[in-house]
């Protein structure tokens, strides 16, 4: 929030065309902040600004967060909704595939978490990066998912200590959601009982909560899921 306001400020958030990053964008809005996408199809947004960019692009990155950033004047806060995933044993995925969940997970969070820096320094501002359970706990079938993911929860311990005093940074660990997150895989990777699926509206809200804390207090991590989530502990 921002230190005039009991408001969200101007927050980035990538993959925020859809699912949880929508919900997210729909979340600050609601509380009076002012929103900013970033994502690689951003055709169906309308009501906020919006840039075009592959988040695994690193290059393309820095000038899309840049852009972002002064078309606002700053930043406030970083959320790194953007994901994939490629389901599948190690040997039956395609390296390239492989290679690209980590380059969106992983390297995707970090690169618009390094270009956002000087913006969130002045700022006094916050990341939230977006983990997953399967960050916490190994699952088969699913190994540069969570390789990213492991990464995602990795980068963001050592940034926070790195940071402290500068920025806040919160790693936000939530279960499976009601997204269309599953609407590429094959039937057997799909869930199948989606009734243990949890509204991404809760993790936006868990994810504005964080953002919300008086200076000098900080939501470190926090893990959010449906009652019967299968994926934790």
């Amino acid at each position: 929030m921002t230190a005039e306001s009991n408001t969200p400020g101007r927050v980035l958030v990538t993959g925020g065309a859809s699912g949880l990053g929508a919900a997210v964008v729909d979340a600050v809005l609601k509380a009076g902040g002012t929103p900013v996408v970033l994502d690689r199809d951003i055709s169906n947004v309308s009501a906020v600004k919006a840039f075009e960019v592959d988040v695994s692009d690193r290059q393309a990155v820095e000038a899309a967060v840049r852009e972002a950033a002064e078309s606002l004047g700053g930043l406030e806060a970083v959320v790194t909704a953007a994901g994939i995933d490629r389901c599948g044993k190690l040997a039956d995925v395609e390296a390239p595939e492989w290679e690209k969940v980590i380059g969106v997970n992983l390297m995707g969070t970090v690169s618009v978490v390094r270009a956002a820096l000087p913006y969130l320094k002045s700022s006094h501002g916050r990341v939230v990066t977006v983990a997953s359970t399967l960050g916490k706990r190994a699952v088969a079938d699913a190994t540069a998912y969570c390789a990213s993911k492991f990464g995602v929860v990795g980068f963001s311990h050592a940034l926070a200590a790195e940071t402290g005093g500068e920025i806040g940074v919160t790693t936000m660990i939530p279960g499976g959601m009601k997204t269309r997150f599953f609407d590429d895989r094959t039937e057997q990777y799909k869930p199948q009982d989606d009734s243990r699926l949890n509204d991404p509206n809760n993790v936006a809200q868990a994810i504005l909560f964080a953002l919300s804390q008086p200076t000098g207090c900080e939501v470190r991590e926090m893990l959010i899921c449906h009652e019967e989530e299968g994926s934790w502990p």
